[in-house]
């Protein structure tokens, strides 16, 4: 069986849509930018990947927002794109089509404002909705409800990995018989104060005020990474059923793997990614020659920057394009993950490689995309990704005529 991705979704810090996020991924955008939704002063993380004006009336019938969170919001909108795109429908057969969504806060920016309204009012001031709209499955949950879908329903709570995770758990679920399945990975980390201390407390984001050097991988001024808000949702299907369908192949899922390399920020040294990273091309047919460019995973600490420069040495001792696009915007957990492989996508699709923003030089001896778009015949790209706790997922993605 070959799974390919039918339909794209996106909901970013470049706004709703794959196009606005495809253009602000080649222009090397910066979408960093102090947080907005409230008052930053005693964080030493005051910068963030913000998605910009997002009014959720614009998108979604307000029976919906009313018992949901933005995580939920930019899932459900992202999967609207991916839907309209693939051209699917549970007007047929509503069972025919599952989701499996990803993520790592939930509705932490819900959580809060009722928790604030127990102390403050007392427990009937507070939203009948609370014990939903916080839970991670509620995405999985209200995009499943809304769109008539069915089939196989799940929720991975996970940090970056996720949508890759997602995309093998999908693999299994089309080989036992779904049609088809929406996946996907949704963050909104951004909107509360309670919220951002969490992430604080892990050490690992950049204090820096600047918006330009704030989250500059594989360098040495790498002190952490900027947080981020934003989705991507896929549909992917058996490509024998998408032909019989008509539909249009954006890219064939050729291979994925994961591992656990043990407790610890990331995973120590980086033997877990470069054992998934081997196992996921194995699983594509593809060697180091085979592969055209890494969407690399780019912490942005030391440790974890030198680590993953080492995999890629070892991976590709002839060397091998590698790019970061999510420096523009930031990373963001389980919603970085998903939109790492719509990038990917995106990129095999035009043929372009986007740049790593704010990165200057090719660092740590990698061929590493920067300044400007890189146009190049792409076959076959590797995303990479890693979480904090230690959870290592690969993807092989390639173009449907390289298939």
């Amino acid at each position: 069986m070959t799974m390919v991705i039918t339909g794209l979704g996106t909901v970013s810090p470049a706004g709703v849509g794959t196009d606005s996020y495809w253009k602000a991924l080649v222009e090397g955008r910066t979408l960093i930018a102090p947080i907005p939704d409230f008052d930053t002063d005693g964080f030493h993380v005051r910068l963030g990947g913000k998605v910009p004006a997002f009014d959720p009336h614009e998108h979604i019938e307000g029976r919906f927002i009313v018992q949901t969170d933005a995580f939920s919001w930019f899932a459900m909108v992202a999967a609207d794109e991916a839907l309209r795109d693939s051209g699917i429908s549970a007007e047929g057969d509503p069972y025919a089509t599952g989701v499996l969504m990803c993520s790592c806060a939930g509705g932490v920016e819900f959580g809060q404002r009722e928790i604030a309204a127990l102390w403050s009012e007392g427990p009937e001031r507070v939203s009948p909705y609370q014990s939903i709209a916080w839970f991670y499955a509620a995405s999985t949950g209200q995009v499943s409800i809304r769109n008539g879908l069915k089939g196989m329903c799940g929720v991975l709570v996970t940090d970056e990995p996720g949508m890759l995770d997602a995309l093998g758990q999908s693999e299994r679920a089309l080989r036992r018989g779904t049609s088809s399945m929406l996946v996907g990975g949704s963050e909104a980390p951004l909107g509360s104060p309670f919220s951002l201390a969490c992430q604080v407390g892990a050490g690992l984001l950049s204090g820096s005020d600047e918006p330009s050097s704030a989250y500059v991988p594989f360098t040495e001024g790498a002190s952490g990474y900027v947080p981020a808000e934003g989705a991507a949702v896929a549909l992917v299907e058996d490509a024998a059923g998408a032909r019989a369908r008509g539909a249009r192949p954006r890219a064939v899922v050729a291979g994925h793997a994961s591992t656990f390399g043990g407790v610890g920020e990331f995973d120590p040294g980086g033997a877990g990614l470069l054992h998934a990273a081997r196992q996921a091309m194995d699983r594509a047919g593809v060697g180091p020659d085979g592969v055209d460019v890494v969407f690399a995973d780019a912490v942005g600490t030391p440790k974890a920057d030198a680590d993953e420069s080492a995999v890629l040495r070892q991976l590709f001792p002839e060397g091998v394009a590698v790019t970061a696009p999510k420096t523009g915007f930031g990373r963001a957990y389980a919603g970085a993950g998903a939109l790492d492989v719509a990038a990917a996508v995106l990129s095999l699709e035009h043929q372009v490689i986007p740049p790593t923003p704010h990165v200057f030089d090719a660092p740590c001896g990698l061929d590493l995309v920067v300044r400007v778009p890189r146009a190049a015949p792409l076959r076959t790209a590797l995303v990479l990704s890693r979480g904090s706790g230690g959870g290592n997922s690969a993807v092989v993605l390639k173009h449907p005529d390289h298939a």
